[in-house]
């Protein structure tokens, strides 16, 4: 072969190794912007090395990184896992690279850029291993899984608390009634607002709602951790106070709580007065959740008999 037909081929390979780059490039810029429109990050470690290549840029932007502010290394990744999730995720790691799991896969929290909180679904298989059968390299995704997970937290919240007032409602009430019984001495409280039919018919509904939210702000402060507040729905409302029925407690607690109720509320749209009348009933040892509402409710009954805006202990 001549020089100059050598010459020319060199020149055709260069140009068709720098037309072979350029489809590369287009191709995994392509991959990068679909991947990164799904909220999926490809990656790969290098297992001797510990380098990790990162095939789009969505793994350091979903931690709140700008490219290139965070290193690509599994150290830098280990360091990044959420200290209550590290060592699940590290053992199902392990368990994969050691051979003891068919693959790699975690569920887990990543500490972003200041303390910033993201879910990951993180997944991985050994694609690479030496002549003596180790493995040499890991190939997996990152999926970004945080909104699922406070929709999830979301779903959860409204499955225990009232969507009005943020307080436990009937579902968990019943679920605290269970677990405080158990523990020790039990008091229900029943409280029936008195004159809230006023209030929606004079100023409105929204106004009703805003009395509610500001009542049970104001029962949640003047009680103890240890009571559970709830709403049944409408204008009533129910304590759980792990106490005897005789503990003074009670009833300076039952007055804190009708002090509340009876302390005027302002409105965008005026001003409004209620009251409150409360049944305390002892919980027995086989009581039932209704058991006890229906004895409470029947000590608050003899309050709305007597003339409202009181309260009254079931012997």
């Amino acid at each position: 072969m001549s020089e100059e037909a050598l010459r020319q081929q060199i020149q055709n390979l260069k140009k068709h190794n720098a037309r072979l780059k350029r489809i590369a490039y287009d191709a995994r810029n392509k991959l990068s912007a679909a991947l990164d429109g799904t909220g999926l990050c490809l990656w790969q470690l290098d297992i001797p090395s510990g380098k990790l290549v990162i095939f789009n840029r969505r793994w350091g932007a979903m931690l709140g990184f700008q490219p290139n502010e965070s290193e690509a290394r599994f150290e830098e990744w280990r360091a990044h896992l959420h200290p209550e999730d590290a060592d699940d995720v590290l053992r199902a790691f392990y368990d994969h690279i050691e051979g003891r799991a068919p693959y790699y896969e975690a569920l887990h929290r990543m500490l972003g850029k200041n303390g910033r909180i993201t879910w990951v679904l993180d997944r991985g298989r050994v694609t690479e291993w030496d002549a003596q059968g180790n493995p040499l390299k890991v190939t997996g995704t990152h999926i970004d899984m945080t909104k699922e997970k406070n929709y999830e937290a979301q779903l959860a919240m409204l499955a225990l608390h009232d969507p009005l007032t943020g307080l436990a409602n009937r579902h968990a009430l019943q679920s605290h009634f269970s677990q405080l019984l158990a523990q020790g001495p039990l008091c229900m409280a029943f409280i029936d607002l008195d004159n809230f039919k006023h209030v929606n018919d004079t100023l409105g509904h929204r106004s009703g709602d805003e009395v509610l939210i500001q009542l049970s702000q104001r029962i949640t402060e003047v009680v103890p951790a240890s009571v559970v507040v709830g709403r049944l729905g409408g204008d009533e409302f129910v304590l759980l106070l792990p106490f005897l029925i005789d503990y003074p407690k009670v009833r300076i607690l039952a007055q804190a709580v009708l002090d509340a109720a009876l302390t005027p509320f302002n409105l965008d749209n005026g001003h409004a007065q209620i009251g409150a009348s409360i049944g305390i009933a002892p919980v027995q040892p086989r009581d039932s959740f209704n058991d006890a509402l229906k004895r409470a409710d029947e000590a608050m009954y003899q309050i709305k008999k007597n003339g409202k805006q009181g309260f009254r202990l079931a012997g």
